[in-house]
């Protein structure tokens, strides 16, 4: 039985003005002319990868992508649709293949954008159409390479593969993988987004811990012009002080109340601002 989502070496049975029918084993498949860069004759054998078409037939391509079932690859966002339910990805031929809304992150801020990149393989759904479906934390262990030590406080670039409240799992083109814990990020990235951030740890399984945010130097600066900025919103006062609540300040300026802290000590010797009654006022 002809199977969707693999590749196939099938005879060409016969040329028809839309294309070639194909056969293997007394089953067909039609093998459009915009599907082949060349032509076929009758009794050629011909390697493709079959999908369904838009009326739900077996269809072939001799476009190979390294996207199948059970093997794993990156595959383009192309188009987003929260009412169609998922994003629909790019995988190499000229059907676009849909993940499913179940298989992306609960909140839709976190949801790819078009030219984000996905981990992906084919699956079926009920209806046994194809689908895409993104890596697995368990499936992506199967793929990493151990990191070096020599990576300790260097800049790496990977791609989110997993997202939670918890952090989110990179993976770079070494496929080192990284984990950002929501603490060293300002703000939780896109499934599939490509980030840069600085490796904070090499672990002993060989995978990284990052960090997005600055070092405190760096950081601080970033940090007080954040707060300026709200109090020049805010009429010069905010009811903010160093002893204010750390989810509090993490809810309004994305910053851990340590950072916070920094931030403030340094706009105080520069005279910028003053605390009291328990508010941070613009000089």
């Amino acid at each position: 039985m002809l199977k969707i989502g693999t590749v196939e070496t099938m005879t060409v049975l016969r040329k028809i003005d839309t294309g070639y029918v194909l056969e293997k084993q007394a089953e067909q498949s039609l093998l459009h002319h915009n599907e082949t860069e060349k032509e076929l004759e009758e009794g050629q054998e011909v390697t493709v990868f079959l999908y369904n078409d838009k009326k739900g037939n077996i269809a072939a391509t001799t476009t190979l992508p390294t996207v199948r079932m059970d093997t794993y690859g990156w595959a383009e966002v192309v188009n987003v649709s929260p009412r169609i339910g998922g994003a629909f990805v790019n995988i190499g031929i000229a059907k676009e293949m849909l993940v499913s809304k179940d298989d992306l992150p609960l909140f839709e801020s976190v949801w790819p954008k078009p030219g984000d990149k996905l981990f992906v393989t084919l699956g079926l759904d009920q209806k046994g159409r194809l689908l895409a479906i993104p890596a697995s934390e368990g499936a992506m262990y199967r793929e990493i390479e151990l990191a070096p030590e020599d990576l300790l406080n260097k800049q790496i670039t990977g791609r989110v593969y997993h997202t939670s409240k918890e952090g989110s799992a990179i993976i770079t083109e070494e496929y080192y993988r990284g984990f950002i814990h929501h603490t060293e990020r300002k703000r939780e990235p896109r499934l599939g987004e490509e980030v840069t951030g600085r490796v904070i740890e090499v672990k002993y399984d060989g995978t990284l811990n990052v960090s997005l945010r600055p070092l405190k130097q760096h950081g601080m600066t970033l940090d007080a012009d954040i707060i300026i900025e709200h109090l020049e919103a805010n009429d010069g006062v905010i009811p903010f002080h160093d002893k204010s609540d750390p989810d509090d300040i993490r809810g309004t300026f994305e910053i851990s109340k340590a950072a916070f802290k920094r931030a403030l000590g340094k706009l105080m010797k520069e005279g910028k601002i003053e605390q009291r009654d328990g508010k941070t006022y613009l000089k």
